[in-house]
């Protein structure tokens, strides 16, 4: 039916559906994504605020955003959910030609928890006769993204200045951006763009703030926090290493143990 997961990260209509136990991870959201729980449960992180979404809920992902999410099937069920990813040149189109030119606040919410209402679910519905993957469906699928539109647009009008909002990253303020986002595992480039800087300038500007390659100070500073959520908190070892950054548990075991003379589990 529609394109799974695993097969496309930029198919436009995504449909997550998996048994097994819980799953964590994070991710960069490039495009807005408005999003349909079927069942399960969704806990997200997006930096600022953490969200609970259950069977359904709706919402709205902002794009130029890094989450971090764990997905937890029901019991003897499984984890489903339909996604509809919003991109820039559809929306470019779609704000010519309804006269949505002009964009009058910048919106700070990361993540919209979409109050209930009849039409989102009916949409949703009407999704699931089509197979969007096959050729000769484009032309109707593009009638159901651009529908998706107007439906955000109708229930949610202040959304108009967020899904036409064409702005790029600007320059902002780096030490305030890093101490928000150290924990998210992502490539270098991901933080330079979303600081609005090329590659270059982001690790000349680390360096003269920091003192120290910013691949060093993302891991001293992962340690910090993972030594505080352990101490303090009382976390266990095998749920912080991934909460800070680190890819596995034995490259953050080691890190620690050089850092602090102690493995994380001695603590």
């Amino acid at each position: 039916m529609f394109q799974k997961e695993e097969d496309n990260k930029l198919t436009q209509i995504l449909y997550s559906c998996y048994f097994a136990k819980s799953r964590e991870g994070e991710q960069f959201v490039p495009e807005h994504i408005f999003t349909y729980q079927i069942s399960g449960t969704l806990h997200i992180d997006d930096g600022y605020q953490s969200h609970v979404f259950n069977e359904g809920d709706f919402r709205f992902c902002k794009r130029n955003n890094l989450v971090k999410f764990t997905k937890i099937p029901p019991e003897n069920g499984e984890f489903r959910s339909i996604s509809i990813r919003l991109d820039q040149q559809m929306l470019r189109d779609f704000s010519i030609e309804y006269g949505y030119d002009k964009v009058h606040k910048h919106d700070s919410e990361v993540i919209h928890e979409l109050k209930p209402d009849p039409i989102y679910k009916s949409y949703m519905d009407s999704l699931v006769p089509y197979q969007f993957k096959q050729p000769e469906n484009q032309k109707l699928l593009s009638l159901k993204l651009r529908e998706a539109i107007l439906i955000l647009l109708q229930t949610n009008p202040e959304l108009a200045d967020t899904l036409f909002d064409f702005t790029e990253p600007g320059k902002i303020d780096l030490e305030v951006f890093m101490n928000k986002n150290f924990h998210f595992n992502v490539e270098m480039k991901r933080f330079a763009y979303l600081t609005g800087r090329s590659l270059a300038t982001f690790k000349r500007d680390f360096e003269k703030l920091y003192q120290i390659p910013p691949s060093r100070w993302l891991q001293q500073r992962r340690l910090q926090e993972a030594y505080h959520l352990i101490k303090e908190k009382g976390k266990a070892v095998s749920d912080v290493y991934l909460e800070v950054g680190f890819e596995d548990l034995s490259h953050f075991s080691f890190a620690f143990k050089k850092k602090y003379g102690m493995a994380p589990s001695r603590l």
